[in-house]
């Protein structure tokens, strides 16, 4: 009897937590226009209700929360966190295998770690799903993952185990590996690699399975960016970097996401005709080695052109290891981006970008309760994220 009543007390407050109600001066749901005096109803970890205060009545067992204004979880489109670690130290940096310039067959769900320390400090600031894995520096470096930044085992967390090829074009594989050392080197190691996949591909299909040939992970996960389930990340910077991915893509008619991007402004013509996507370096990020020409108005110049922007925190090779979307979003905005285009940025473009639209990137009836609430406008400087849900879970409350 006392186990059955012990039992019962530690259930009682989840499902009572599972229903809140949030309240907020104002609610920017993304993907409509933005509410004043507004209400969320979450239940069981998905939007349950939104709309103003006016037009939905709070039950009585809903446990209240109040805010300046909400916004949808930040969603990071590109960084290498939880692969990266906060020490700077070789024992927790697993974002780059330097064995070989090409591996497509490493996964990120095998080195993620959920617990690692930058994993609760970007919770903290808001971003409750990551697009994260092996980073730049080699021609193919491996898988990335989607994760939530809720505290669990690495299955529990993780929305979509490979969701693409992580690669890279220009100076940053030189500068690791004896060979390829010229930018023809690169193009020419990459295509052999993907005209092997292609092969492989082919004979995998032969009805006959005596000719086909034994599984190989490489050429497998190669298969899988050819066959356009998955998407090629290339970080490309230079115009001429940009120019060889985009080349690459129209040859081997994969989907391709641009990451980097500093001298995207110079393309967006080929860009465009190439339908490619752009996942843009942070706005405070340095001009220097292949970014010399980035421009801090980047965000603004494609959004205006008519091109989704996703921006990410990226990689730093330094302590505190990893920037802050909501900053380099807020930053957009002092450069000429629209408030509603810089707040698309970092939670509705890179959803739809990840293909997670569905579940996140927006407030809406039936997605999950991915909510941060703060205590004034979220790109002013002084302001601060005071608590975060996830999934309608309260997951970080720094404000009283």
């Amino acid at each position: 009897m006392k186990k059955i009543l012990l039992g019962s007390l530690l259930i009682l407050p989840v499902m009572l937590w599972a229903q809140v109600a949030i309240k907020a001066e104002m609610i920017y749901p993304v993907s409509s226009t933005p509410i004043r005096d507004g209400v969320i109803l979450i239940k069981d970890g998905k939007i349950k209700s939104i709309g103003t205060a006016a037009s939905i009545s709070i039950p009585a067992d809903y446990k209240i929360y109040a805010a300046k204004s909400v916004t949808p979880g930040l969603i990071d489109a590109r960084t290498v966190i939880g692969m990266s670690g906060v020490l700077n130290i070789a024992a927790d940096q697993d974002q780059l295998e330097k064995s070989s310039p090409i591996q497509p067959e490493l996964r990120a769900i095998d080195a993620y770690n959920p617990e690692e320390r930058l994993v609760k400090t970007a919770r903290e600031l808001g971003i409750t799903t990551m697009h994260t894995g092996h980073g730049i520096g080699a021609l193919v470096s491996g898988q990335t993952i989607i994760v939530k930044t809720k505290k669990g085992t690495t299955d529990q967390v993780t929305l979509n185990p490979f969701c693409m090829l992580a690669m890279t074009i220009g100076p940053d594989v030189s500068g690791h590996f004896s060979s390829p050392g010229t930018k023809a080197k690169q193009m020419s190691m990459i295509r052999t690699e993907l005209l092997k996949a292609k092969d492989y591909l082919k004979k995998m299909s032969d009805k006959d399975s005596t000719k086909r040939p034994n599984y190989d992970l490489k050429m497998d996960a190669l298969s899988k960016m050819l066959k356009g389930e998955i998407k090629a990340m290339i970080t490309a910077n230079r115009s001429v970097d940009i120019m060889n991915a985009i080349r690459l893509s129209k040859e081997f008619n994969f989907k391709l996401v641009i990451d980097g991007a500093a001298e995207a402004y110079l393309l967006i013509n080929e860009i465009k005709e190439a339908k490619a996507e752009i996942v843009l370096h942070p706005t405070m990020a340095r001009n220097e080695d292949e970014m010399i020409n980035m421009n801090r108005e980047s965000a603004m110049i494609l959004t205006k052109a008519g091109i989704p922007v996703s921006i990410e925190s990226g990689y730093e090779s330094y302590v505190p290891k990893t920037r802050i979307i909501l900053y380099e979003a807020s930053v957009a905005v002092s450069y000429g981006m629209p408030f509603e285009e810089a707040l698309k940025s970092i939670t509705l473009n890179p959803s739809k970008l990840l293909g997670i639209d569905k579940r996140v990137g927006s407030l809406e009836i039936g997605k999950d309760a991915d909510i941060v609430l703060y205590d004034g406008d979220p790109f002013e400087y002084t302001t601060k994220v005071c608590k975060v849900f996830i999934e309608g879970e309260l997951v970080s409350s720094v404000c009283e």
